[in-house]
């Protein structure tokens, strides 16, 4: 597929999981917007990955569209092509798999993952572990939040030698959590 530039792909992604996540919220007791965790993992990347490369960062905008929305592998790649359509499904878990066995599979796999996932998953779950600091589920436990981070650092942990700096930034995150 080809776009009349790099910008243009990233305007479009940007454009495509704003519609695609409208009415979707983050479970933290802010309930903020959805979009605001796609788009704080591509700043991520950006800031603190120093990545450029467009596919990875419109990937990263659109990592849970298939997952979370009524979007179609077919459709994504469609607008988007194969190299970011490739990382995005990287990215999604099956939902038809029941919850403790998708947790297991992306701990199992991360090591698996191509270069521009294992940057994506890196910058998605430091975000992820910001959001449970910054605004937590209602009714999650010190107790739960804890096994949600010690889950996030076993999946991390099959991502290392991927960036370090990226590395460096989820660590930071996770040293700073008090419960």
């Amino acid at each position: 597929m080809i776009f009349e530039d790099e910008n243009g792909l990233l305007i479009r992604a940007l454009h495509f999981a704003s519609e695609k996540h409208v009415h979707q919220r983050r479970k933290g007791e802010d309930r903020i917007p959805y979009i605001n965790h796609p788009i704080a993992v591509t700043e991520i990347l950006w800031t603190v990955g120093e990545v450029r490369e467009p596919v990875i960062l419109a990937a990263a905008l659109l990592h849970d569209t298939i997952e979370d929305t009524e979007t179609s592998p077919e459709e994504l790649k469609s607008h988007f092509g194969e190299a970011v359509l490739r990382l995005v499904l990287e990215m999604t878990d099956d939902k038809s798999l029941p919850k403790r066995q998708r947790k297991q599979l992306q701990v199992d796999h991360a090591c698996e993952l191509s270069h521009g996932a294992r940057l994506i998953k890196l910058a998605d779950k430091a975000h992820n572990i910001q959001s449970l600091m910054d605004s937590p589920p209602s009714g999650w436990s010190d107790e739960w939040k804890r096994s949600y981070m010690l889950w996030a650092r076993e999946v991390v942990e099959g991502l290392r030698g991927t960036h370090d700096g990226l590395e460096q930034h989820f660590d930071t995150i996770c040293d700073k959590i008090m419960f």
